[in-house]
């Protein structure tokens, strides 16, 4: 069963609406997915209104959860904080954050502003990810990411390691711009590795922290 807390739809860079990308997760093997578009004042407000639509009806019809989420990206570093806490109070159910990938110029200071927020629950493609960070991720239960999307891949051996030396929890998400990006079955797992985790380290990020995550958001894993 995948779990897939970072995706995007049209309503930002992606090509398909948050119900056709949750009918093509479906047909792909998901149990969850996060909808999770690139936001910031400018849009927030109609952004987070838009994709619970999507998703409660999906929730409504369909076996599968679907989490409506924004994505941070690109802001000033100390808006974080409070633009963090007016998507929660809008009703974003996940707050991610568009970490310091080495494949933008993205300002510095955001993955810190990011993993010492109250209402961040995930720092995506973190890049060079620091010591420091990781471990203020672990004590404020912030999730990291390894992904495939190309570009923020290059850093993902990196982050494992940080993380996994910080006691910082993982997850491994597609960053899907279009059902095309979606994962399939055992996907997941070879990304993992590939960041140098073992078998059974990937198997923990799949199975138990993706579990907890729905947790964390409010969610029920029904398939426990």
């Amino acid at each position: 069963m995948i779990c897939d807390f970072h995706t995007h739809t049209f309503f930002s860079d992606g090509l398909n609406s948050p119900v056709e990308l949750a009918r093509c997760a479906i047909a792909a093997g998901y149990k969850c997915i996060g909808i999770t578009d690139h936001a910031s004042y400018c849009n927030l407000d109609e952004l987070i209104r838009s994709i619970k639509k999507d998703c409660e009806l999906v929730e409504k019809y369909w076996d599968i959860i679907a989490i409506p989420g924004v994505e941070l990206t690109n802001v000033p570093a100390k808006s974080i904080k409070d633009m963090a806490k007016y998507a929660k109070e809008r009703g974003a159910r996940m707050v991610s954050v568009h970490g310091e990938t080495i494949a933008e110029n993205v300002e510095p200071g955001t993955n810190r502003e990011a993993v010492e927020s109250d209402h961040v629950d995930l720092l995506a493609h973190p890049g060079l990810l620091t010591m420091e960070e990781a471990i203020i991720a672990a004590q404020k239960n912030i999730y990291v990411e390894i992904t495939h999307r190309v570009g923020h891949c290059l850093t993902n051996g990196l982050v494992a390691s940080v993380a996994r030396k910080a006691g910082a929890r993982l997850l491994v998400n597609s960053d899907a711009h279009s059902h095309k990006d979606l994962y399939s079955p055992g996907r997941q797992k070879i990304i993992a590795m590939a960041s140098g985790l073992s078998e059974t380290e990937a198997d923990n990020i799949l199975e138990k922290n993706t579990v907890m995550f729905i947790s964390k958001l409010g969610f029920k894993a029904t398939w426990i």
